[in-house]
């Protein structure tokens, strides 16, 4: 159990899940041809999650000290696992995860394609060892990686298999990965800062420069609400403009039930939130709005095929 607590396995659990989602509830229901089979879209799932707990398990190690004033309790580097151990763990997600990268880019014919897991590897590494310790760019880089990993798939599934004839089909499909792929960063960019509010005690202890450590607690607040109010005058226009003009109002319900809703909770308690306890709730209110999002991609398919035998 100190293993899977140590890479996160809830976190991987709903990567894993938000990038099946996709390619079963997005996909696999569209009338094109994909490039990865069963098996070998399992192994990019696969490769996505090794690489992502590497990314957790190096950020354990290097995070010793802030861990033991933020959260004690969790701490398992160094108490529950030694750090020699935890190298080698970490070494080792990393050479499989890059691994299978490298098989799956060989079998669709993009060599080069091992690139990408080579530089996520290496960002989640310059995360933890310097880019999380300057202002912004850490939350940057995060919300950049969840969105790569909706991106990826579009890489790998769709790229390889557009030809002249199925081009302009595969670039409207692509651009849908890139609009949600935009939503993941933007709501997983605030969920950022606001977890540097949560651990403003023990960043400002390790000497870090996070955003409330820079400007204050009660400004992050604000500016994170207007974020939030940005993303959300966003969501609404994308809704009525993608959803309602084309009725389809299940969507509709869905989005404004379990995302927007979420969203304007959050809204509310962020403007006046002072507590690490309520920091942490808010944090995970946007983790599933973030997986709410993305289970849309389902509910709007399954809404289209409604319609269209109704």
């Amino acid at each position: 159990m100190k293993y899977l607590k140590l890479i996160r396995y809830q976190n991987l659990l709903l990567l894993s899940l938000m990038q099946l989602i996709f390619r079963y509830g997005f996909l696999k229901l569209q009338s094109i041809s994909l490039a990865l089979t069963d098996f070998q879209y399992a192994l990019l799932v696969l490769s996505t999650v090794l690489i992502a707990a590497a990314g957790y398990v190096i950020n354990d190690i290097l995070d010793q000290e802030t861990d033991y004033d933020n959260r004690p309790e969790n701490v398992i580097v160094g108490r529950s696992i030694s750090e020699k151990t935890a190298y080698n763990l970490y070494f080792v997600l990393n050479v499989l995860g890059v691994g299978i990268g490298f098989y799956l880019s060989n079998m669709i014919q993009r060599p080069s394609f091992t690139g990408a897991f080579i530089i996520v590897s290496a960002t989640l590494y310059m995360y933890a060892t310097s880019l999380k310790q300057m202002l912004l760019i850490g939350n940057i880089i995060v919300a950049l990686l969840l969105s790569f990993s909706v991106l990826i798939i579009g890489l790998f599934d769709l790229l390889p298999a557009t030809d002249a004839g199925n081009k302009q089909v595969m670039g409207d499909i692509f651009s849908i990965l890139i609009h949600y792929a935009v939503f993941a960063f933007l709501i997983n960019f605030i969920r950022e800062i606001v977890k540097d509010m949560e651990d403003v005690d023990g960043d400002y202890n390790q000497g870090m420069s996070t955003l409330p450590i820079a400007i204050g607690v009660s400004r992050t607040s604000k500016v994170v609400f207007v974020l939030a109010t940005f993303s959300t005058i966003i969501l609404l226009f994308y809704i009525n403009a993608n959803l309602m003009e084309t009725q389809l109002y299940y969507a509709v319900i869905y989005a404004l039930l379990f995302v927007v809703a979420p969203l304007i909770f959050f809204l509310v308690k962020i403007w006046s939130a002072s507590k690490k306890e309520e920091y942490r709730l808010l944090s995970s209110v946007l983790k599933w709005i973030i997986f709410f999002g993305i289970l849309s991609v389902l509910v709007i398919t399954l809404n289209i095929q409604f319609n269209v035998k109704g």
